[in-house]
């Protein structure tokens, strides 16, 4: 990559697409945090099944928990918030996310970029696939009494099928509860021609999105679709879907790429351009935010490339062929919510996982497996199981937390990435 694509900032190599993310991150908080004094109103919502397009179109800003949650772990913030919000009854074992949001709630709802987060007008729960979204909003309704909620209940995928009656109830609801909500508080009458206007810019970023994604099916990776992957899901999965902001970065992001495959070029890491690609992994779970450069650090310095993972999918499986679809607003929005990852069953999701080993070529997998987090935790081992029957290819199990630096062991988790990686190297030696 040449001088003028890449950046130094202090001691970490950033590409220009990851300043760009950064730029439209922190202008959105920067929003939120004039919107009182400016006179707009703001909606808590939550990243998967997200109705991003329908909220911006009655103007209206996205305020996403898990993001300021995972914002404050990599700005090392969580750990103070956690224990105020376990110091007011909240368990050990509940999701270190909600924690970390009543706990920044708690010390004043100073977001992680030192700006304040304003009060919702709106509280929009529009996936249940996480039970505990469902408990976290109602901690939240606690808190800001008097704020209005509209509840969204999507249907869980048993079958992995996405079923014409399931769209049905999820339409009929968008019409009934969630318009009517989103009109009284916006002061704003739906105007279906905007929502259409949003959804097309989303199907332009959502492209080029998979397009970058799937360039990890090349030898060597020009990307690593796990812990890189998180920077490129972030205005998608976050506040800037239905965006032009959303589609000029994504259009950033597949240029860079595009010329690092051309030149046969590894991923950008925190530490420079990897050189040797050894292994290729796919990934299933949540990384760690406490302590993000260093896990990251424990696989690139070993040389192993993630060219896939489940996580990058929790906000919606674009790569498996989905599109907003402008000519069919509010069944798209309702396609959309069904086909988040952490919806699938369990059968669905190693179905995935399975393709992922085979169409990227990859020499392992491995799971992280989040303490905190059941959404995904809940079944890995047999995940893990049958994975290595159906591919044959040896998985490696890695345990962690979200935002709670007290279950991020890291000699453990070096230890057990370096023996999984010298497994590998003996098996090559073998088939040799």
């Amino acid at each position: 990559m040449s001088n003028s694509q890449t950046k130094r900032h202090g001691d970490v190599q950033k590409e220009r697409s990851m300043a760009l993310q950064k730029e439209l991150v922190g202008g959105h908080f920067d929003a939120l945090g004039r919107a009182k004094e400016e006179g707009r109103k703001v909606v808590y919502t939550f990243v998967p099944g997200n109705l991003t397009e329908l909220m911006r179109s009655f103007d209206l800003l996205p305020v996403l928990p898990e993001i300021n949650a995972l914002q404050s772990g990599m700005r090392k913030l969580s750990a103070g918030y956690i224990s105020e919000a376990e110091k007011h009854g909240h368990s050990e074992d509940v999701c270190t996310y909600v924690k970390c949001d009543i706990g920044m709630l708690k010390k004043g709802n100073i977001g992680p970029t030192g700006k304040p987060i304003p009060a919702p007008d709106l509280l929009l729960l529009s996936y249940t696939g996480c039970f505990t979204f469902m408990k976290w909003f109602e901690l939240l309704k606690q808190e800001y009494e008097g704020c209005p909620v509209a509840m969204l209940h999507v249907p869980y995928q048993a079958d992995g099928q996405v079923h014409s009656h399931y769209r049905d109830y999820i339409v009929e609801q968008l019409r009934s509860e969630v318009i009517p909500k989103l009109e009284q508080v916006s002061g704003q009458a739906y105007d279906e021609d905007k929502l259409r206007s949003n959804l097309t810019l989303s199907a332009q970023a959502e492209d080029d999105l998979v397009w970058v994604l799937e360039s990890a099916k090349n030898v060597p990776s020009p990307i690593d679709a796990y812990f890189g992957g998180v920077y490129y899901i972030g205005p998608i999965f976050g506040a800037f879907r239905g965006t032009q902001e959303g589609v000029d970065y994504y259009r950033t992001l597949r240029s860079e790429i595009e010329e690092r495959l051309a030149n046969k070029q590894g991923p950008i890491t925190p530490d420079g351009e990897l050189d040797e690609e050894r292994y290729r992994l796919v990934i299933e779970g949540p990384p760690n935010w406490t302590s993000f450069r260093e896990f990251w650090k424990m696989f690139y310095e070993e040389g192993a490339v993630v060219v896939a993972s489940s996580y990058t999918k929790v906000g919606g499986l674009y790569d498996r062929g989905f599109r907003h679809d402008a000519t069919r607003p509010l069944e798209t929005l309702a396609d959309y919510c069904l086909g988040c990852y952490t919806n699938l069953s369990l059968p669905a999701r190693v179905d995935l996982l399975e393709d992922y080993v085979r169409d990227y070529s990859a020499d392992g997998f491995m799971i992280n497996s989040v303490k905190s987090c059941n959404s995904f935790s809940a079944g890995q081992l047999l995940m893990l199981r049958q994975l290595e029957e159906r591919t044959g290819v040896p998985g490696g199990f890695i345990e962690s937390d979200l935002v709670d630096p007290r279950y991020f062991s890291a000699a453990n988790i070096k230890n057990r990435i370096e023996s999984y990686l010298q497994m590998l190297e003996q098996k090559r030696g073998a088939a040799a």
